[in-house]
């Protein structure tokens, strides 16, 4: 990059909850004189300074197409995750971590200098739930029977070794909390909810308790605050892993008063044994092992994101899940595949 290009950068996966929100902090900073987006589909969204291409990560053809669209690149973001079928491990491991390693071995090959890798608070082992939370250096071999921590946590092995052996690429690993912002809200209500869950029912008058579990207590933020520290990152000399969260963390309390419910002790394994039956009965797609996830992450401390990045969330965790709600309750979404919208009749 000279200081009067700027730089070029790629960004797979740029079409879902996070892509979108990295393409638009990318493109409008004058430091950035590109943006490559990449997804299996190319949306109709329009940002700026962005142009858009097609790669299926699981497809034998990604190696080659990756390397093409990854030439003369001054970085990569990986942002490319698919949550789903949640009943088939293969087909994710396929998208996900056979994905990503043609990501990583794309970058050697196209000689790009820089990679940043959106990991996950999910490739953490468990851990404590009080503050100030754990920082980079905890273990991540995440919880080995939800099939996104086992993932997470592999891909954090193979970048252990990848950085050894190619010192001379700059990798940036982001373990952010979970990601909350409006336009998202429709995806992530068929993610974990399924399709047959309507959003105008998540309402407050209609959730008239919060379920209070043993370790339920956990971090989000506004997915606009991910993006900007991933912009950070490629505008900052920095290498590592850097955790990424907002306050406060969120339980049943902050839940209940979220949505003006009360509080109800409940034993976790009737909990999870009645996930478990719908989720056998493919009555909804977010998995009991999962859940076990959740119930042991660590909170995270983001003291080095905040003093080497110079990151600051501008939402509160409280805001973000607001934000969320009212996207359910409106059926909003983007103008991409993953994040279609479905209005209200």
């Amino acid at each position: 990059m000279s200081a009067e290009t700027g730089l070029r950068v790629v960004v797979t996966g740029a079409t879902g909850n996070v892509g979108t929100s990295v393409v638009r902090a990318l493109g409008t900073d004058p430091r950035i004189a590109s943006v490559l987006g990449l997804a299996r589909r190319i949306p109709d969204m329009t940002a700026p300074r962005t142009t858009w291409a097609s790669v299926d990560l699981s497809e034998t053809s990604a190696p080659g197409a990756l390397r093409r669209h990854f030439a003369d690149a001054d970085a990569v973001v990986h942002l490319a995750w698919r949550f789903q079928p949640t009943h088939d491990p293969v087909v994710t491991w396929q998208s996900n971590v056979l994905g990503s390693l043609a990501v990583f071995d794309a970058v050697v090959a196209a000689g790009v200098p820089a990679l940043v890798h959106a990991s996950s608070v999910g490739a953490y082992s468990p851990g404590p739930k009080t503050a100030p939370g754990v920082d980079e250096s905890w273990p991540t071999h995440g919880w080995p029977d939800a099939a996104y921590c086992r993932e997470k946590a592999y891909l954090e092995r193979v970048l252990d070794t990848y950085e050894r052996q190619h010192p001379q690429i700059r990798v940036v690993r982001m373990r952010p909390g979970f990601l909350f912002k409006e336009t998202a809200a429709s995806e992530q209500r068929r993610i974990f909810g399924g399709r047959r869950l309507p959003g105008p029912l998540i309402r407050p008058d209609l959730l008239p308790f919060v379920p209070d579990l043993e370790g339920l207590r956990f971090q989000v933020m506004h997915t606009d605050d991910a993006a900007e520290a991933c912009r950070l990152a490629l505008l900052n000399d920095v290498r590592g892993a850097f955790n990424l969260a907002a306050d406060p963390p969120v339980d049943a309390k902050v839940l209940a008063e979220l949505l003006d419910a009360r509080i109800v002790r409940l034993p976790r394994r009737a909990v999870r044994a009645a996930l478990a039956a719908a989720w056998g009965l493919h009555a909804v797609p977010a998995s009991p092992h999962l859940f076990d996830a959740v119930l042991r992450l660590p909170l995270l401390d983001t003291t080095r994101a905040r003093e080497e990045l110079g990151w600051r969330p501008e939402w509160s965790a409280t805001e973000a899940i607001e934000e969320f709600l009212r996207g359910v309750r409106k059926g909003s979404g983007e103008a991409t595949e993953p994040l279609q919208g479905h209005k209200a009749a």
